[in-house]
């Protein structure tokens, strides 16, 4: 069904995600996961199944990809999306409506189906993939994962023969994880051929006939899924993979703020606390997103933001930066108050999407950039601990993902800011970048005063202090749910 035939790519701008001379062929019907550490060439390999390497991103390319008669590189985009659908990591990139029945149907029409056809694949999708009450809904109400599953959905619309999806659970929650199991699973049980490149693993047990592991765009391992699944967590770690299962899932946490150090389970109230007041807030259409009074939180502490997917956590964590407009809370330290501009001077939030914070011609001067006085000393040494050393001179924007996500987590770590906020700081790295990621954030948090936004149960275990469990925009109290 898909063959590589000596296959090597090296993207025009840049040396992570190159392979190196690949030849292997999935069968029809075949469900492969791909996995490796970040930058191992994955993606890259994803991209030269639909079509994005050759005709959108740019390089040097040997070698053939065949997918059944097609070959990649002769062949147009648009034909070739009629055979491969693709999930990306972030929904929204391959969003092309503002509302989900339209988006649903954008693909069947641009094949020009008859209008009859188009209704009949609607019915059938949303049946299937259970799509009912997120129909006639605008995309921007959505939560992550239901993004997700409108994504899906609009693949299956199309009814491609292989489906490829490129870290389709980076930004999820377990309950949506669980959501795209039983969409893959769908797929499998109607005979499509599914190609996944994923870091978190767990969820792709029993469903995945075979495992290709890469490093440095070479093909390592090349296994059966069961055999695979059966490695200790400590080998995967030596692969630098995650671990398959996480040891803890901090959602059986009932809503609330809980200390998880092993030696308190409390924690005392001082003067130098962080007092979180009349943390409200509401869009113009619909009801509250959060209703929270108040919450007190230690001077170095760090936070972890946990909750389901559309719980409050990114409004949560905007209004604590000060940049929701009509926000009136505040936020009071040792008898100051802040609200307003005063937040906004208070906090510093690396996002999710840090392309939109990415500003200047080189990664050093991206991490120096909001230092009270520039010091590149200090700031090689931060990119040092990040690994990002070697690619000081580099444009931030010629880098991977993980990379860019690594250089604004420096920057953030060399601001003048007291409380740093990350939205998801690890989606879609590796054990390796993870594990350094947290070491960094518990060295941050020695000056500073963390909150991190995640689905991440690894992360959490590695450096937070304590959890802050939102749910429908509320907080509440009480003890640790029993499993």
């Amino acid at each position: 069904m898909i063959s590589f035939e000596k296959v090597s790519f090296r993207y025009e701008n840049g040396t992570e995600g190159c392979i190196k001379d690949l030849s292997f062929q999935i069968r029809k019907g075949e469900c492969v996961l791909f996995c490796g550490e970040s930058g191992c060439g994955k993606s890259t390999v994803t991209r030269m199944m639909n079509g994005l390497i050759p005709h959108f991103y740019e390089g040097e390319k040997q070698g053939v990809v065949r997918v059944g008669e097609m070959n990649i590189s002769e062949t147009p985009l648009e034909t070739i999306s009629r055979r491969v659908g693709s999930v990306f990591q972030n929904p929204r990139s391959q969003f092309f409506c503002v509302d989900t029945l339209g988006e649903l149907a954008f693909g069947p029409e641009n094949m020009c189906l008859p209008e009859e056809e188009i209704l009949k694949r609607i019915r059938r999708v949303t049946k299937e993939l259970e799509l009912e009450k997120y129909l006639d809904r605008s995309i921007f109400d959505l939560s992550g994962g239901e993004k997700q599953k409108i994504a899906c959905g609009s693949v299956s619309a199309v009814d491609p023969e292989v489906v490829v999806l490129d870290e389709p659970t980076a930004n999820l929650d377990e309950e949506a994880i669980g959501q795209i199991r039983e969409v893959v699973r769908h797929w499998k049980e109607n005979g499509k051929t599914i190609i996944i490149a994923e870091h978190r693993l767990g969820w792709l047990r029993n469903i995945v006939d075979r495992v290709i592991y890469m490093k440095n765009g070479a093909i390592v391992l090349d296994l059966p899924g069961h055999e695979f699944f059966g490695y200790e967590d400590e080998r995967l770690h030596q692969f630098g993979l995650r671990s398959i299962e996480t040891r803890n899932n901090y959602l059986d946490y009932p809503s609330g703020i809980f200390c998880i150090k092993p030696e308190s389970k409390q924690f005392p109230e001082t003067s130098s606390d962080y007092i979180l007041e009349n943390f409200h807030y509401r869009y113009k259409k619909g009801g509250n997103v959060l209703a929270i009074d108040e919450i007190r939180i230690p001077e170095h502490a760090v936070v972890a933001i946990v909750g389901h997917n559309g719980a409050g956590k990114s409004t949560f964590s905007q209004c604590l930066c000060g940049i929701r407009r009509g926000f009136k809370g505040r936020v009071q330290k040792d008898g100051k108050k802040y609200t307003g501009k005063k937040l906004r001077q208070l906090t510093y939030m690396v996002m999710q999407d840090v392309n939109h914070q990415l500003f200047t011609d080189s990664v050093m001067e991206e991490v120096v950039l909001g230092m009270p006085r520039e010091d590149e000393q200090l700031g090689e040494k931060v990119l040092r601990k990040m690994d990002l050393e070697d690619l000081k001179d580099r444009h931030p924007m010629s880098l991977s993902g993980g990379q860019k996500q690594r250089t604004a987590i420096c920057s953030a770590y060399l601001s003048d800011r007291q409380i740093i906020i990350f939205d998801e700081p690890t989606s879609g790295l590796d054990f390796k970048t993870m594990n350094e990621t947290a070491d960094l954030i518990r060295e941050i948090s020695a000056e500073k005063t963390v909150f991190v936004v995640t689905h991440d149960m690894e992360l959490i275990d590695r450096c937070c202090t304590h959890i802050l469990h939102i749910e429908e925009g509320n907080i509440g109290c009480g003890e640790r749910k029993r499993r």
